[in-house]
């Protein structure tokens, strides 16, 4: 399996009265009009929160997918031709990405597996928060290194991660951070919220019921990383189902809420919303 395939065997999260309540009132509660999924490797988001990207973009919102690396480490051939491998993947990425809905999908070209949280990958991060200005960013947990069932978090979902949230607070609020962006048109923008995936701390699910099988669908489309789709298929359905439970739908995807700037219309914090 992909890079992302290590993501995705997290456990699930324990269920409490507190997660429940939160859950809750996080599926009730705040959608994004504009939202970026950013990610370490071409398959990631489809691993990852594809399913609630999903349900937002059938509910109005509109998405944005950037790819810090093309995936050209993803494979178990020496011999093979990265560069090949690279189109291979985005090729996939974009048919994915359209199955999920998103308007279109950046690749940084980053190297894969030695992605560094720099100044050049902040900058480009930035561009691209500033160029399509959404109200939420969702990406991998960067604190997540140690699953606790077992298995070690790659260090490109780590980076790309933490890169994102840097990138998000405070770099693309800052004028005065990259300011030849700003001069160039790209004024500053707030970033509202943070979604965390593949986390073993989550605050937020979200009913994921009507929208998993897109998930599915657009995973199946990384043919060059999916080898048995049918049992991966199950998987999903039963993490989905597992997820779902908490808040008695038939499926969920759970996330870690970060809110950096509060909505004005409400008062207090807004963590579990």
């Amino acid at each position: 399996m992909s890079e992302g395939g290590t993501g995705m065997d997290a456990s699930a999260p324990v269920e409490t009265a507190s997660d429940v309540a939160a859950a809750e009132i996080a599926h009730h509660g705040w959608r994004p009009e504009r939202f970026m999924v950013i990610v370490a490797h071409p398959d990631d988001a489809d691993f990852g929160p594809a399913a609630t990207a999903a349900r937002w973009i059938d509910s109005g919102s509109s998405g944005w997918l950037v790819c810090c690396t093309s995936g050209d480490a993803g494979g178990e051939d020496p011999e093979a031709d990265p560069l090949a491998l690279a189109v291979v993947r985005e090729d996939e990425q974009r048919r994915a990405a359209e199955i999920v809905g998103y308007e279109g999908v950046t690749f940084l070209h980053q190297p894969d597996g030695a992605l560094a949280n720099e100044l050049p990958l902040r900058e480009q991060l930035v561009r691209e928060i500033r160029t399509f200005r959404p109200d939420a960013v969702l990406t991998h947990d960067p604190e997540m290194v140690f699953w606790s069932d077992g298995g070690v978090n790659h260090i490109d979902h780590r980076t790309a991660g933490m890169a994102a949230v840097d990138a998000v607070y405070p770099a693309a609020r800052n004028p005065m951070a990259f300011p030849w962006l700003a001069r160039s048109g790209l004024a500053a923008h707030r970033v509202r919220r943070l979604y965390l995936f593949w986390t073993e701390r989550p605050n937020c699910w979200i009913d994921v019921s009507a929208s998993l099988g897109r998930k599915i669908d657009a995973l199946r489309a990384h043919v060059s990383q999916i080898h048995e789709p049918e049992k991966l298929e199950e998987r999903i359905r039963e993490w989905g189902t597992e997820d779902g439970r908490k808040m008695g739908v038939a499926a969920a995807e759970a996330l870690r809420l970060v809110v950096i700037d509060q909505d004005p219309e409400h008062e207090g914090p807004q963590t579990g919303e």
